[in-house]
């Protein structure tokens, strides 16, 4: 930071001081800064409109940007992940199906589209979609909910209605870019909705494991189930064996394999696969039981079974929709919607980061989408990125998101000829491989324990969006998390706490050995109330002794948050200085009703005058109108407190269109002439050194730095006693 010199100067060199070598610095003081337009503003964003009109359109098919570099290596680990993650999706589909309250084939339905579709839109290489456990509960709850009201429409119209709908939204979502709505959803909302989901499933598939499901009303709350299961325990039958043996092996299969795969990591990878393959090989095992009792009296079996499935696609064709139908789905739209996305998107990032890819989240959006505007045609309902095979994917070593097509070549095997052999699966097992998948789902003990130890106010909220879903219903657990978080950010933005800084000389230290060495001295400005963690022995410098007072906002300067800045604002600065005039009113009649009586007697206060304002807006990244008024308000106010005209400095603006915005209003300029700004050191083609403006010195009252802003206030206060001195001796 320099004085205003003359435009070429003889100094020492600056890399030693005792050098007598001189260099030449010239100093450009013809700086000024290009303030934004509205039509630059569009002109940057219509540039090239055809390059990006082509590059939108070619975003819709991500695939053409791989496809032709596709290999033998990319084939061989898509084969094995796609027929992995297909021998795993056919027996989960058919469960899913149960909890739409749909027939198993609408689940391989659903499978089959979102393996078949997604791989042209993907921007993910290890999503897998189709059926979920929450998406398939929910869509089962509306179904039964609509299907009590309006019996005419048979359950899989519905569903598939609900996916057209629900998708067509979507896409539209992702069509105009608006994937950064998901983010306004935080993780304890998204763990309390997942976990009191998977609560609500558990309990809803505990009975049909048990075999006494047909002593329950299934359509109650989960606790009224809970209770209700017990009371009609005596109920159960031969299901239960095959739903617990079923569920046993699952996990005993799975700890085997970790445990070994530990002990033999050699075998790792044949570990891995028997983990994963658990479910069909578990599955065949009961299946092969079933088939072995019920074989003599198939039409009486003597467990629960899933009955005839119809070969391929039997509900190919145009969904169904009218009117009635439509009205009655739309007060479940927002939670479908909320369902698709952040299921899908959660999953998406999540692998992306542990792959080290990155993820479009309008292109997901797009191909959930279209996955679901076209899957009703084949008779499937809303499906979404599914965690648990999406992991499993992507341990198989999948290169591509072309693995989807392996997976869908597969289901349309079973469909059209595997058929026959899912008659004699049982229900109890589907109802325990259910249990299984949506087990991991839940919050763990250290997750729960990290949640309070961060924010003991969002894991409430987790408490209570999971308390939700379980004393009423999913929907409800949806819309209290989500909007509990939302008021949350809400409040947090206006009540935003800006925070009166001072000046602290630190100096920078290096260890050597049992010795200190010094490295540099600067400047830092800490809050005097050390509410950062500064050690509470340090005393910053205060400027308000003269009356200079430096605040630090650390948020955007919006009219949310305004008058929660500005009342401690004011009040920390009446109470730090002094008016120009203690009494300002001729009598007590022409004093305000609500005047505040100053305490401090004119001869004895020794508070200073109000001199100047710094404002480090270093945090803020947005001013909105009302704000600005409001500063401007209150910039009269302090004019009139101290009957001079306040200057005001800014800080760290980053944005050019706040810079316009305070121009706008009279900030940033003055017409006394300020000599002091900073320059930043250049060299040009000849060596010779070139001290450049960094900010437009037409605007005085910006600056770059809290350093800058601080010395220019205090020398245009020094030049301001040093006139004052100068009249009184003239006088």
């Amino acid at each position: 930071m320099v004085g205003h010199t003359k435009n070429e100067l003889i100094v020492p060199s600056l890399s030693t001081v005792s050098s007598i070598n001189r260099i030449k610095i010239v100093t450009q003081h013809e700086y000024f800064e290009p303030y934004p337009t509205v039509k630059d503003w569009f002109k940057k964003k219509i540039n090239n409109p055809k390059q990006k009109i082509k590059h939108y359109f070619q975003s819709y098919l991500p695939f053409l940007d791989w496809i032709y570099r596709y290999n033998f290596v990319w084939l061989s680990n898509d084969l094995i992940a796609g027929l992995t993650v297909g021998a795993i999706v056919i027996p989960q589909g058919m469960a899913y199906a149960g909890l739409a309250k749909l027939a198993p084939q609408f689940g391989l339905y659903t499978s089959f589209i979102g393996a078949m579709i997604y791989c042209f839109f993907a921007t993910s290489k290890d999503i897998s979609i189709g059926p979920v456990t929450v998406m398939s509960a929910l869509t089962g709850s509306i179904v039964d909910a609509i299907h009590r009201d309006y019996p005419k429409y048979e359950s899989h119209i519905i569903a598939s209605t609900l996916s057209l709908i629900s998708g067509c939204i979507v896409f539209i979502l992702g069509m105009f870019r608006l994937g950064f709505i998901v983010d306004f959803i935080p993780l304890p909302a998204l763990t309390a909705f997942m976990t009191g989901s998977a609560l609500n499933i558990i309990v809803g598939q505990i009975p049909i494991m048990m075999g006494n499901n047909k002593y329950l009303n299934t359509h109650e709350s989960i606790y009224l189930i809970f209770g209700h299961f017990w009371k009609q325990i005596q109920h159960c039958n031969l299901n239960a064996v095959f739903g617990l043996t079923t569920l046993i092996l699952l996990y005993l299969i799975r700890f085997i394999c970790i445990h070994s795969s530990k002990r033999y990591p050699k075998y790792e990878k044949i570990f891995f696969f028997i983990s994963t393959l658990r479910i069909v090989f578990v599955i065949l095992l009961f299946l092969f039981i079933s088939w072995l009792i019920n074989r003599h009296n198939p039409d009486h079996p003597r467990i629960s079974i899933l009955g005839k499935i119809p070969r391929g696609f039997q509900n190919l064709g145009i969904p169904y929709i009218d009117r009635t139908l439509l009205n009655a789905l739309t007060s479940y739209l927002p939670s479908t919607v909320i369902v698709l996305l952040i299921e899908h998107i959660a999953v998406a990032k999540s692998f992306g980061r542990i792959n080290n890819y990155t993820i479009d989240s309008n292109q997901e959006l797009i191909a959930i989408g279209v996955i679901n505007i076209f899957g009703p045609f084949f008779g499937s309902y809303p499906a979404t990125g599914s965690f648990s095979r999406t992991a499993i994917k992507s341990k198989a070593g999948v290169r591509t998101p072309l693995a989807g097509l392996f997976t869908g070549l597969l289901i349309i095997l079973s469909i059209y000829v595997l058929t026959g052999i899912f008659y004699w699966i049982s229900q109890a097992c589907l109802a325990a491989v259910i249990i299984h998948a949506i087990g991991d789902v839940i919050v763990g003990r250290e997750t729960l324990k990290r949640f309070w130890q961060i924010n003991p106010i969002e894991f409430f909220i987790f408490l209570f969006g999971v308390l939700a879903t379980i004393f009423s219903t999913i929907e409800i657990g949806i819309y209290i998390t989500i909007i509990s978080s939302i008021v949350l950010l809400l409040f947090r933005m206006a009540k935003v706490h800006g925070k009166f800084i001072g000046r602290v000389e630190i100096q920078q230290m290096k260890l050597n050995f049992n010795s200190y060495s010094h490295i540099t001295t600067r400047n830092i400005y800490i809050p005097f109330d050390h509410s950062d963690g500064s050690n509470p022995n340090i005393i910053p410098i205060s400027s308000s002794n003269n009356g200079i007072f430096i605040y630090r906002l650390n948020e955007s300067f919006l009219y949310p948050n305004i008058n929660y800045y500005m009342e401690h604002f004011i009040e920390h600065i009446f109470h730090e200085t002094k008016p120009d005039k203690i009494n300002r009113y001729n009598s007590i009649g022409e004093q305000p009703w609500n005047l505040k009586i100053n305490h401090h007697s004119e001869e004895n206060d020794q508070r200073p005058y109000l001199y100047a304002i710094i404002l480090d807006f270093t945090g803020v990244i947005h001013l909105d109108i009302t704000s600005l008024q409001n500063l401007v308000d209150i910039r009269e106010q302090l004019d009139s407190y101290a009957n001079k005209k306040i200057h005001w400095h800014f800080v760290g603006l980053s944005n050019p269109w706040m810079k316009r915005a305070l121009i706008s209003v009279g900030f940033g300029s003055s017409d006394q002439d300020h000599t002091t700004f900073s320059l930043a050191k250049v060299h040009d083609r000849n060596e010779d050194v070139i001290l450049v403006p960094i900010l437009d010195i037409n605007r005085p009252f910006f600056h770059i730095d809290l350093d800058e802003a601080y010395e220019v206030a205090m020398n245009s206060l020094n030049q301001q006693e040093i006139s004052v001195v100068s009249r009184d001796d003239m006088t």
